[in-house]
């Protein structure tokens, strides 16, 4: 047993009850930060990148109003409410409430916040910027709105319980300036690793959902869909450049690497409006940790091995061979439309979750929105032929290993409610 965990244990059930016993009376209305219309307009920009309306806004409801569902290994969260409601949102939050949820992980009457709310990135970003979002926040229409109760198999539904994580995870620090790295590296550094936290889809969890923070965007999971690598174990067979990136992020589609799909989508809307400079700065971060292999180039192909299909490709009479020809090859082989498979991050991603959820259904731009799609084959093929052609694509345009876990991940996907249908 882990001779610190009682220490830790103690220590962290006497921190929840001091925040309780300082903050008991904190009920009351409280002065609100007077702020001028750039700093509100900054602070725009900065909830953006923090994506703070995709987590705190439900399916058809208002903006920021909550509700919306968060599926964990643990239960079922529900986002709160966070335009400036005085009863079921955070009017009546001061300016030092919000600092201390967004830095502490604590609300206000001491509650202990779930990480889910990702306050061990937000730590990092520096109290101007928390000020700014906390002014744009104020200023949005107060919605009257509950979240529904969280879902959480016992015992994690006991909130003193997190205090206990904190102590063992929660480890906050302040991202210092590199001076051997230029400013636009600093920002990008500052937006990925804090702000934008980019590291909480794309870096492995424990069985206690704490980050793995030695293996840093090393890819993870994201609301059933895997997120990509991003760090020298990157498996995109053509190195991305930060051109390619600020494109990807910005339109949702390189065609050297592919579309945005899954919870990338909303990310990549919200990319889309703000300043292209704080956009390039995450590209200019992000292809510096992907370059930086410990074993020189990453698995960059040639034209010519691109060209050529792997030694012991499938393909003549294979089953996934014909069924790719007629229900695939129009599109993804024309060269004029869909993503090149060659060069595909989905094809030779370690995971097959993304390239099963696409062959079964689809890629679907936002309403009103021009962008790439594809029809999914869940009512067109079987099980087993979704099977076949994913290892058929695998098999022929990729030079990674097989994936061993495609007839589990095909059952699973399959037994989901498909996207847009009726509940």
């Amino acid at each position: 047993m882990n001779s610190r965990l009682p220490f830790v244990v103690f220590a962290a059930l006497g921190a929840t009850l001091a925040a309780c016993l300082a903050v008991a009376a904190a009920d009351t209305a409280k002065p609100q930060l007077r702020a001028d219309r750039a700093t509100i307009d900054n602070g725009r920009v900065l909830a953006t990148l923090g994506n703070c309306n995709l987590c705190h806004t439900a399916e058809r409801g208002a903006s920021f109003a909550g509700g919306r569902p968060l599926t964990t290994a643990f239960g079922t969260l529900y986002a709160t409410n966070i335009t400036p409601d005085p009863e079921t949102g955070i009017g009546r939050w001061s300016l030092e409430d919000f600092r201390r949820a967004m830095h502490e992980g604590v609300a206000p009457g001491g509650r202990q916040l779930y990480p889910a709310f990702p306050y061990d990135h937000y730590a990092s970003v520096s109290l101007p910027d928390v000020d700014a979002i906390y002014a744009y926040l104020m200023t949005r229409d107060a919605v009257r709105a509950t979240a529904p109760p969280n879902d959480l198999r016992p015992p994690y539904g006991a909130r003193p319980l997190v205090a206990i994580w904190k102590a063992l995870y929660f480890h906050p620090q302040t991202i210092a300036s590199d001076s051997a790295k230029s400013a636009e590296w600093n920002r990008g550094r500052y937006l990925v690793d804090g702000l934008a936290h980019c590291g909480a889809c794309h870096t492995p969890r424990n069985g206690l959902g704490a980050e793995e923070r030695e293996r840093d965007l090393a890819g993870g999971e994201a609301e059933g869909w895997h997120a990509p690598a991003l760090d020298q174990s990157s498996p995109a067979p053509v190195n991305w450049t930060v051109d390619a990136l600020v494109v990807y992020l910005r339109s949702g589609f390189d065609q050297n690497h592919g579309g945005t799909s899954g919870p990338m989508g909303p990310v990549m809307r919200n990319l889309a409006s703000v300043p292209e400079a704080d956009v390039r700065a995450i590209a200019v971060y992000i292809a510096w940790r992907a370059g930086q292999s410990k074993v020189g180039p990453s698995v960059a192909l040639t034209r010519e091995e691109i060209a050529d299909p792997p030694a012991g490709a499938a393909g003549g009479n294979d089953e996934g061979a014909v069924l790719y020809e007629g229900a695939c090859a129009g599109c993804h082989n024309s060269g004029t439309r869909g993503v090149r498979l060659e060069t595909s991050t989905t094809v030779t991603d370690a995971a097959s979750t993304n390239m099963v959820r696409v062959i079964t259904d689809g890629v679907s731009p936002a309403e009103g929105e021009s962008s790439r799609s594809m029809p999914g084959f869940r009512g067109a093929l079987t099980a087993a032929q979704t099977v076949a052609v994913a290892r058929y694509v695998r098999s022929r345009y990729s030079r990674a290993a097989p994936w061993t876990d495609l007839e589990a991940e095909v059952n699973k996907v399959r037994a989901e409610r498909p996207p847009g249908s009726a509940s």
